[in-house]
C-alpha cells in the first residue's frame, strides 16, 4: 500500500471535459485527462481495504456491483502511485482483454462499489485505468504477441463486438485458429456503430484490431452469417462456433401512426451517422439528419441520451426525450445503501449539451407516446404524449403504468428516434443454426454455461444475456472461450 493516508490527504478529481457548445461541433472525444503527476496521486487514494468490493463482480438486489471482469484494481491503482506503469499495465491486462473500451465507456460499477465511497468520493477507477493503457500504447508495451504453438483447431466467432473479440481473443492466446466473421462493413460490432465517437472514437478500436491480426486472428467483413454466408458452410469447415451477434432487435412503439415517415429506431440513426462519418465526414448525406428538426426521442437510457448528443451535433432544433419511469433521487435512497449500485439521476453528456443549446434539461418523465400524426405528405408531424403514474393491481398485486387521465398534449415533431430497449437477438441467425431460444428470446444454454442445444455450438454476450454492459460482453466472450478450449482440448489454462 503506497499511501496509507492517501484517501484523507487527496480529494476525489477527475478529467475535465470540453465545454458543451464547443464540443458539439465535431464528434470527438471531449474528456482532458489529467497529468500522470495528478493521476498518481489518485492512484495514491485507493485504500487497500480488506474486502475490495471494487473488484467482486457480485449481483445485490438485482444490480451487479463491482467490476464484472475481477479487475485487480487495488493492484494496479497501487502500481499508477507508485509510477509502476509496466506492471500495472500487466495486471491489468491479466483480466481484461480491452481496457481501451472500457476506460471510456464502462459506467464504472467499480467504483459505485468503492469502499471510499462509503463515506467519502470513490476512487476514479475508470481513469486511473485509462492512464493505464493509454500510457502502455505510448510507451510501446502493447504489442503483438503471437502464440508460439498452434493446435490446428479451428474456431469460428460470429460477430466482433466486445464478446466476440473477446472470445477470439482468448481462443487465440490458447493455440486455435480464429476466424471472426462480422456483417458489416467495419470490425467492432456495438462499439463501431453503436457506441458514438463521442464516447470511443474508432481509430481505438482499429488500434486494437491490428494488433489481433498481427497476432494470427483473420477478420472477415460484410459476413452476414445466415444470410450471404451459409451457417452449415461454417458448422463443416471449423470444429467450434461461438455466437456472439448481439441483442439487435429493438423493442418498438406500436400506437397509432407508426407507419409515418420520419420514425426510426435509434440504431439505426446512430449507426448510420457514424458510418457517414467514417466514410466522409457526413459529406455524403447517407445518414440520417436532425438538422433544423423537433426531435423527440423515446428513451431515457444511454442509447437515449447518444441520440440526444448526436442530434444536437446534427443541428436539431429542439430535442424532447421521453422516459416512462420517475425520475430518480439526486443522491442515495435510504433502501440503496453502498456497495450496491447507486439508483440515482445521472445527467449524461448529451443531456448537458442539450441544457446548453436549449436551455432546459430534455427529460420528461413519467411520459411516453400514446399517437403519431402525420402530415399530407405521410411525414411524422406531431406526437400525442400521456404521463404515467405508478399504481398497483388490485388482483395482481403488481404495480403497473397507468396512463393520467386528462393528461394527454400534442408536440410538434419532425424526426422520432426509438431507444426503448432490445428484445433479444435477431432470429435469423438462431434459425440458420438451430439453436433454441428462452422466453426472454436469447439464445439458451445451461445455467452458467454457454453450449447451445447445437452441437459444437456455444454462444456468449448480449445474445446469451440479453442487452448489458460492455463489460459484461466482455466476462461472457473470456468464460465462453474457456468453455471451447475445455471441449476442444479436454482441459483449459484459460
Amino acid at each position: 500500500m503506497g499511501k496509507p493516508t492517501g484517501f484523507m490527504d487527496y480529494k476525489r478529481e477527475t478529467s475535465e471535459t470540453v465545454k458543451p457548445k464547443v464540443r458539439i461541433k465535431n464528434f470527438n472525444e471531449f474528456h482532458i485527462p489529467l497529468s500522470k503527476e495528478k493521476q498518481r496521486l489518485q492512484g495514491a487514494r485507493c485504500m487497500e481495504c480488506g474486502v475490495p468490493f471494487c473488484q467482486s463482480g457480485i449481483n445485490l438486489m438485482g444490480m451487479t456491483t463491482g467490476c464484472p471482469i475481477n479487475n485487480l484494481i487495488p493492484e494496479w491503482n497501487d502500481l499508477v502511485y507508485t509510477d509502476n506503469l509496466n506492471q500495472a499495465y500487466n495486471r491489468l491486462a491479466k483480466t481484461n482483454n480491452f481496457p481501451e473500451f472500457t476506460a471510456r465507456v464502462c459506467p464504472a460499477p467499480c467504483e459505485a462499489a468503492c469502499t471510499c465511497g462509503l463515506n467519502a468520493d470513490s476512487v476514479s477507477i475508470k481513469e486511473n485505468e485509462y492512464l493505464i493503457i493509454e500510457n502502455a500504447y505510448q510507451e510501446g508495451y502493447v504489442k503483438a504477441n503471437p502464440p508460439k504453438v498452434r493446435t490446428g483447431k479451428k474456431v469460428a466467432v460470429i460477430g466482433s463486438g466486445p464478446a466476440g473479440l473477446a472470445a477470439a481473443d482468448q481462443l487465440n492466446k490458447r493455440g486455435h485458429l480464429v476466424t471472426v466473421f462480422e456483417r458489416s462493413d467495419r470490425i467492432g460490432g456495438l462499439l463501431m456503430y453503436g457506441i458514438p465517437n463521442m464516447k470511443l472514437e474508432k481509430h481505438i478500436i482499429e488500434r486494437k484490431i491490428s494488433i489481433m491480426e498481427e497476432e494470427g486472428i483473420e477478420f472477415v467483413t460484410n459476413a452476414d452469417v445466415g444470410g450471404n454466408y451459409k451457417a452449415n458452410k461454417i458448422l463443416k469447415d471449423f470444429d467450434r462456433v461461438v455466437l456472439a451477434c448481439g441483442a439487435s432487435n429493438p423493442r418498438d412503439i406500436l400506437v397509432p401512426g407508426r407507419d409515418a415517415k420520419g420514425i426510426y429506431f435509434a440504431v439505426d440513426f446512430l449507426k448510420a451517422t457514424t458510418k457517414s462519418l467514417l466514410d466522409s465526414d457526413l459529406t455524403d448525406g447517407n445518414y440520417i439528419s436532425a438538422k433544423d428538426k423537433k426531435v423527440l426521442v423515446i428513451g431515457g437510457g444511454d442509447t437515449g441520451n447518444d441520440c440526444v448528443g448526436t442530434s444536437i451535433r446534427h443541428g436539431a432544433a429542439n430535442v424532447i426525450q421521453l422516459e416512462m419511469m420517475p425520475k430518480l433521487p439526486d443522491t442515495r435512497a435510504e433502501d440503496n445503501p453502498w456497495p450496491q449500485w447507486p439508483k440515482v439521476c445521472k445527467t449524461d453528456y448529451g443531456q448537458e449539451e442539450a441544457i446548453a443549446v436549449f436551455g432546459k434539461d430534455p427529460r420528461v418523465y413519467q411520459t411516453t407516446v400514446k399517437e403519431f400524426v402525420a402530415n399530407k405528405e405521410g411525414n411524422v408531424c406531431q406526437a400525442k404524449i400521456v404521463t404515467l403514474d405508478w399504481q398497483k393491481d388490485a388482483s395482481t398485486g403488481r404495480m403497473n403504468m397507468v396512463e393520467v387521465e386528462g393528461s394527454e398534449q400534442t408536440i410538434d415533431v419532425d424526426l422520432v428516434l426509438i431507444a426503448a430497449g432490445f428484445l433479444g437477438c435477431q432470429d435469423y441467425v438462431t434459425k440458420a443454426f438451430g439453436v433454441e431460444l428462452n422466453e426472454r428470446s436469447n439464445v439458451a444454454t445451461q445455467a452458467g454455461k454457454y453450449k447451445t442445444n447445437v452441437e459444437n455450438v456455444f454462444t456468449a454476450g448480449d445474445m446469451h444475456r440479453g442487452q448489458s454492459l460492455v463489460v459484461w460482453a466482455i466476462r461472457e466472450g473470456r468464460e465462453v472461450a474457456r468453455e471451447v478450449d475445455c471441449d476442444l482440448m479436454g482441459y483449459t489454462n484459460l
